[in-house]
């Protein structure tokens, strides 16, 4: 009985350790994924300007005219 109760001590410890090395675990990949969404929005953002900037520079090239 007693080698029961230690068996069961260990794997509730066991399994104590897995689930708080889990939970921290997903704190940094949801950390991790905030700051890429972030990053992704500030570079989408940006590819926007310049896409702006480039359509505004074609607008304002002369056309050219057919030969």
């Amino acid at each position: 009985m007693d080698s029961e109760l230690k068996q069961l001590e260990e794997n509730a410890h066991r399994l104590l350790a897995e689930y708080q090395q889990l939970r921290d675990e997903h704190r940094t990949l949801v950390e991790r994924s905030t700051a890429l969404e972030a990053d992704n929005r500030r570079l989408r953002d940006k590819l926007n300007q310049a896409i702006a900037r480039v359509e505004a520079l074609i607008a304002r090239l002369p056309e050219q005219e057919e030969s």
